[in-house]
This record gives structure tokens, C-alpha cells and sequence, in this order.
């Protein structure tokens, strides 16, 4: 079978996310069960036209108003696809209109307050219009997410039909639990795309609480992005550059290695999709704190695998991370149960199932949850 992804940013994009590893995870195990599977995106600076990743054929062609002409003429050029994946991250790619096959959507969040974060007003108002207006006018086209917050979101706004999928992880999980007492100095990590809707500055002010609060804390910050100087400003600014480490992006072994030695992992998103760095760090036996927003409080299972804080402020965040300090038998149950959790959702258990789905879905057979 041949498959098809379109997708706003390809794995290779300075920009490019959880949302692209997980893309990846799915059409690089299609074609080892013997499909072609095709990616195409917008061109970025220096990127070459084609590429080939994890056996995924990459095609880069125009930018973000030229790419969907582009992506339909070229697609006419083809052989027929068996199905394409019209994956929206704000603005979709109007697929299930063009590309005369089976086509279904992907979709990690629904936007909504997230277009404050990167535009001011009106720019943001008329995002979160089409965004309402985009998935009425999709309605009738199957959907893929793995957020049941996502789900009844898109059910908010008029799709009918919505297919569950859990992301699945790279990570391997610790063959043991190693000894991790929860002690001072805390050894805090956040690991993010550095961008306005990720909201780092608040982990950043959650570290200036718990100083302040008496505890002796440090924060390691993993990623890069459009808001790298910003916090690091802010983080001199706090008098806080001895107390903040900013690694920028780190190979998965290194990023793993921080993930084992925190004790804890910070989340202050505005939304996720699910908030693959989570279980990511749970693998490596390591709980997290998060923000009460849509995706965090999935991947984070409140008082069972980590804390969701009380109000999406650094002052609860820090009270969380403080209850676990003064509670380190808690702290080392929800360690156990999150690094059990974490096992479940290694892409070995994940993908076999999805790319069955997959597969009917290219030969037009119903969705259903897995």
C-alpha cells in the first residue's frame, strides 16, 4: 500500500517537535511492514528538496501559502495513494476535497487559547475562528488523535466520527527502578520546544518560588526554540543563571540521562496533545508535575503517577513539587507507578495496532478506537 502524510513541518524542520516524532513512529513502521510511505511539507531554509528518513520518502516543496497547490499538483503526478493523512496543526491541508482517495485527518490539540500565545489580537481572534469554522467544515471527514480532550473537542465542534490512538515512545524503560530518594538540592528538568505556548518562563518561576519557599532547587532546561534568549534573560534577570542550566537540543541518550537523574519533571504548557516527555521521563523513572490542561492531565495521571497542580500558576506548581518533598514515600510511589505506566506505551505495543487500523483505513473500512 502506498500512504501519504502532509504535514506543516517534516522531522528535519528547526521546528520540528513531539508532533513529528510521533508522525515519524507511524509512517517508518509502515514501510517496514512493506508499504511506501511518503511525507510532504513546506521547504525551510537550506532544506533539500527530497529526502529520505527512517525509510520515509520527504518531499519539501513551497511554503505555508504555496504548499497546498503545490501538494495537490504533485500528488496528480503520482501513482494513487492507497490513503492520505491530512494532518492539521491549526490550518489543515484540504485533502479529502483534492486528493480523489481515501483521506482521513490527524490532529494532535485543538488550538484554541494557543493562538493567543503567538498572535496578538485580532490575528488571534481570526485563528480561533477558522480554527471553530476548519473541523464544522470537516464534520464529515474520520479523525485520529490520541487525546480524549482532543476528541471532545473536535466532537464540540461538529466531527462525527473521532478514533483514539495512544502516541507511543522511543524510551525505553529502566530494566530496574534504581534508588532515587527525593532530596535537596531537587534536581528539577524541563524538556520543551522553546515557544511562547510552552510557557518555560513559568517553570522557570516555579524554581523562584521554591527558592524563596527555602528549598534548594536547580532546573535544566532541554530544547531550543523562537524563545531561547528570552528565557535565558529572564532567567538573569531572577538572578537565577547559576540556579538555570540550558543545554538547548540534546541527542535522546542525553536527554534520557537527565530525564534519570531529575526527580522531577516540570510541564507548564498552555495545551498538549498529550505530552509524549512525560512518559518519556516516567520511562527513566522519574514523575511529573504539570499544569491542569488538556493532553498534561492525561499523560499525568493526578496523585497516581505524578501531580497536576491546582491552578496553572508557578505559586500552585511549586506548592505540588514542596507536597512531594515533604512526602517522599508518596514521591516514590507515584515514581514506581508512573515507570510502570511508562511500559505500556513503548512504540512495540502501540504501532502494531495502529498500523492495522491504518491499513483499513486505506481500504476503507470503519474506524473504531483501539
Amino acid at each position: 500500500m502506498r500512504f501519504l502524510m502532509l504535514n506543516w513541518r517534516d522531522p528535519h524542520n528547526p521546528l520540528a517537535g513531539g508532533a513529528e516524532r510521533v508522525t515519524l513512529g507511524y509512517l517508518s513502521y509502515l514501510v517496514r511492514r512493506g508499504h511506501e510511505a511518503f511525507w510532504f511539507a513546506p521547504r525551510f531554509p537550506q532544506a533539500d528538496p527530497q529526502s529520505i528518513i527512517e525509510g520515509v520518502t520527504i518531499l519539501r516543496e513551497g511554503g505555508i501559502g504555496s504548499s497546498i497547490p503545490m501538494a495537490r499538483r504533485w500528488v496528480n503526478r503520482m501513482p494513487r495513494f492507497d490513503l492520505v493523512i491530512d494532518q492539521h496543526h491549526g490550518i489543515p491541508w484540504y485533502a479529502p476535497w483534492w486528493c480523489k482517495t481515501h483521506c482521513i485527518s490527524y490532529i494532535h490539540e485543538v488550538l484554541g487559547p494557543i493562538w493567543n500565545t503567538f498572535y496578538r489580537w485580532p490575528y488571534s481572534l481570526i485563528g480561533r475562528w477558522q480554527e471553530r469554522w476548519t473541523h464544522w467544515f470537516y464534520r464529515r471527514v474520520p479523525f485520529w488523535t490520541a487525546s480524549s480532550a482532543t476528541k471532545a473537542g473536535l466532537h464540540a465542534a461538529g466531527v462525527r466520527q473521532v478514533t483514539l490512538i495512544p502516541y507511543g515512545v522511543h524510551t525505553v524503560a529502566l530494566p530496574e527502578l534504581d534508588s532515587k530518594p527525593i532530596e535537596q538540592p531537587l534536581r528539577l528538568a524541563s524538556v520543551s520546544r522553546l515557544a511562547p505556548n510552552k510557557r518555560v518562563d513559568h517553570a522557570i518561576s516555579t524554581l523562584e518560588r521554591l527558592l524563596a519557599m527555602g528549598l534548594r532547587a536547580h532546573l535544566t532546561v532541554v530544547g531550543s526554540g523562537m524563545a531561547e534568549k528570552q528565557l535565558q534573560d529572564l532567567a538573569a534577570a531572577k538572578g537565577l543563571a547559576a540556579k538555570v542550566e540550558f543545554t538547548g537540543p540534546l541527542p535522546e541518550a542525553d536527554k534520557d540521562a537527565i530525564l534519570k537523574k531529575a526527580h522531577l519533571l516540570l510541564h507548564t504548557s498552555v495545551r498538549e496533545g498529550w505530552g509524549l516527555n512525560v512518559i518519556e521521563a516516567n520511562a527513566m523513572g522519574t514523575p511529573a508535575v504539570v499544569y491542569p490542561v488538556a493532553g498534561l492531565v492525561e499523560s499525568t495521571l493526578h496523585e497516581q503517577t505524578g501531580l497536576v497542580s491546582a491552578a496553572e500558576t508557578p505559586e500552585a506548581l511549586a506548592q505540588s513539587v514542596a507536597r512531594l518533598v515533604r512526602n517522599p514515600d508518596e514521591y516514590q510511589r507515584y515514581r514506581r507507578q508512573a515507570w510502570d505506566r511508562a511500559k505500556t506505551f513503548h512504540w512495540d505495543r502501540i504501532l502494531p495496532r495502529a498500523a492495522e487500523w491504518l491499513e483499513g483505513q486505506a481500504r476503507g473500512l470503519p474506524a473504531a478506537d483501539l
